[in-house]
């Protein structure tokens, strides 16, 4: 039987490219967490990756690593989803018609492609392998021994309805995700099921972020114990020397915070959740989508622009009842969209609730004043900073002056918000990387108009029964 250790050093296989001196690491880490015996100069590379002390004696049931960027740890996903696809046999295991699948799970779309490229070009590079395929697209393997490696993008809803052999999380600490404040856990709790019929291994890789998360939990935990979750650590450099020290030192000397997380695979501490989800949780409405505009009320509306190729168009409409403000409406345009005919819809809606005056985000500048004008609406800059609008928003949150409606992709964005604390010691507040927070900065936004004194609201024209007020 092909190891994994013969994998990477035979000449016949992937010895030429995992088998030299830079592999080393990459070597003791993946034959300790199949429970292969390591080499006496090996168990100084273990000791340091895992935290443990004694040498492997068994297989492990899971493996997390917190590997810094250019690490290797896409190349060595390849290696893993090729090893689980390529050198395993399930046949005695599934029923007539059954694949068994090694799905690899990236961020998005651009990412999962490129550890795919990765796997294609393994197989491509052995006449072996290359044999086994039947079926190839830019997402999937079909090979001839009723295994198949597809990738995704991370969500729960792609892992149902498989028979999994082995899955391969791929920078699991910047998933993100419109429908879920969690989608790490939720994916993760939905993969364990599918892989219940052959019993394969979760492989989780990334470099490490903030202190929360599947990544951080898995971290916390179990680092340094012993057991069959394996979790390891180390800095680029240790998986990849040939990673000039240079590009580490200018990291450094630029912004030591995040290279320290990039590099030298720490988890960040000037990065903390900004909202927490019991709270959100506790001043929505349940199965609230949408309230209708009535005459008694006073509406204000505040919209986040975009020009349609990039970031979603936001409209949210509140209005107060004496200390409590509620959240009336809220839109959301995913790109791509023309900005002209967003503009006319939010026009339209803004009016339903006798709005002829929207604040906008102050960062849109006079692109998006022009639009609303024609419209016959007036466009005003917001007067603070979205970070500002923020720091605003969550006393409002916390005390439950706010009433939200039931929206996951605003749920999703207001948990995800992250505190970051600059070397100057100054807040801000903002999405993580890789995330959105369009709607949510139009939710807080709207709360905030209706959060002003009456003396600073901004005007409104309120009609009843078709004549001004």
């Amino acid at each position: 039987m092909i190891t994994i250790r013969d994998l990477m050093t035979d000449p016949a296989l992937f010895g030429d490219q995992f088998g030299g001196d830079s592999f080393k690491a990459w070597r003791t880490l993946l034959a300790g967490f199949y429970g292969l015996e390591l080499a006496e100069d090996e168990l100084p590379h273990w000791q340091e990756l895992t935290g443990r002390e004694s040498a492997p004696e068994a297989v492990h049931d899971e493996l997390w690593l917190a590997i810094g960027r250019r690490g290797g740890k896409s190349q060595a996903a390849a290696l893993l989803a090729v090893f689980h696809a390529a050198f395993m046999d399930y046949s005695d295991r599934l029923s007539p018609g059954e694949v068994a699948t090694v799905m690899v799970l990236a961020a998005d779309r651009k990412q999962a492609r490129s550890v795919f490229r990765y796997i294609s070009g393994l197989f491509h590079s052995n006449a072996m392998l290359e044999r086994l395929i039947t079926r190839e697209t830019t997402e999937s393997l079909e090979l001839s021994n009723r295994a198949a490696i597809e990738v995704h993008t991370a969500s729960f809803r792609a892992v149902r309805g498989y028979t999994v052999a082995c899955c391969i999380a791929d920078e699991i600490a910047f998933w993100r995700s419109d429908d879920s404040a969690n989608p790490d856990r939720e994916v993760v709790s939905a993969i364990r099921p599918a892989m219940a019929t052959l019993t394969g291994p979760l492989i989780a890789l990334s470099s490490p972020y903030s202190r929360r998360g599947a990544l951080w939990d898995a971290y916390s935990r179990y680092y340094g114990k012993e057991g069959s979750i394996l979790v390891a650590q180390a800095p680029s450099r240790t998986m990849n020397p040939t990673l000039p020290e240079k590009v580490v030192r200018e990291a450094m000397e630029r912004d030591p915070a995040a290279a320290k997380a990039e590099y030298m695979a720490e988890f960040r501490t000037d990065v903390e959740t900004f909202i927490s989800l019991e709270a959100v949780e506790a001043c929505t409405a349940p199965d609230r989508l949408e309230l209708p505009p009535l005459s008694d009320r006073h509406y204000f509306g505040f919209v986040d622009p975009s020009g349609g190729s990039k970031d979603a168009m936001t409209l949210a409409i509140t209005h107060r009842e004496g200390d409590q403000i509620i959240l009336d409406v809220v839109r959301a345009v995913k790109p791509p969209f023309s900005p002209e005919s967003v503009v006319l819809e939010f026009c339209n809606l803004l009016k339903k609730y006798r709005i002829d005056t929207v604040t906008g985000d102050r960062y849109a500048g006079e692109f998006a004043r022009e639009p609303f004008r024609k419209q016959g609406i007036k466009y005003e800059l917001a007067p603070k900073p979205r970070s500002d609008l923020y720091r605003d928003l969550l006393p409002l949150i916390n005390s439950d002056r706010v009433e939200l409606l039931d929206n996951k992709q605003l749920q999703s964005e207001l948990v995800s918000l992250e505190r970051r604390t600059s070397r100057a010691g100054k807040d801000s507040i903002d999405h993580p990387p890789g995330g959105h927070d369009d709607l949510a900065n139009a939710v807080a936004g709207a709360v905030d108009c209706a959060a002003l004194p009456p003396f600073e609201m901004p005007k409104v024209t309120i009609r009843m029964n078709g004549e001004h007020a």
